[in-house]
């Protein structure tokens, strides 16, 4: 089976510093601002902040982000093959995709210019970031671990 790339990592971090390796997301971040982004197991959307900084992309529930604030995921760019618009595959207004190898993962942004600025500081990011080798695991999704996943395990 494939390695999905929401795929929740089990035993994840269990503070901020763990999760950002090392990176300060909460000090000028390169970008942020609210976007919907589309969960994998249960395909519901949900509003979350995303700060992109220094080749990885945050997301929070909340707009303040402070150093004790834990993300609620995380995606390196490096990971990332493209980015672009993807309204005609959502059939909805400023959606954009990006996506890796294996998978692809939806956002819908607030407007047209929200949407082409993301777009357009992933895109740089991914870039900037990109390297030859890299592993869905390095992917940690807090908000996506599957229904049936015990807290226990």
């Amino acid at each position: 089976m494939a390695v999905s790339l929401w795929r929740a990592i089990v035993g994840g971090p269990s503070t901020g510093e763990d999760a950002s390796g090392g990176i300060e997301f909460w000090n000028n971040p390169e970008r942020s601002g609210w976007l919907n982004k589309q969960g994998e197991y249960i395909k519901t959307w949900r509003r979350r902040w995303f700060v992109l900084k220094q080749g990885k992309l945050f997301w929070f529930k909340e707009s303040v982000v402070t150093r004790a604030s834990v993300p609620r995921g995380v995606i390196p760019v490096a990971l990332c093959l493209t980015v672009k618009g993807a309204e005609d595959v959502l059939n909805r207004q400023f959606a954009f995709e990006l996506s890796t190898s294996n998978d692809t993962m939806y956002f819908i942004a607030d407007s047209e210019k929200e949407k082409e600025d993301w777009i357009n500081s992933i895109g740089r990011s991914i870039v900037q970031h990109s390297r030859s080798v890299v592993t869905d695991n390095e992917v940690l999704d807090y908000d996506s671990r599957p229904p049936s996943q015990s807290q226990n395990s």
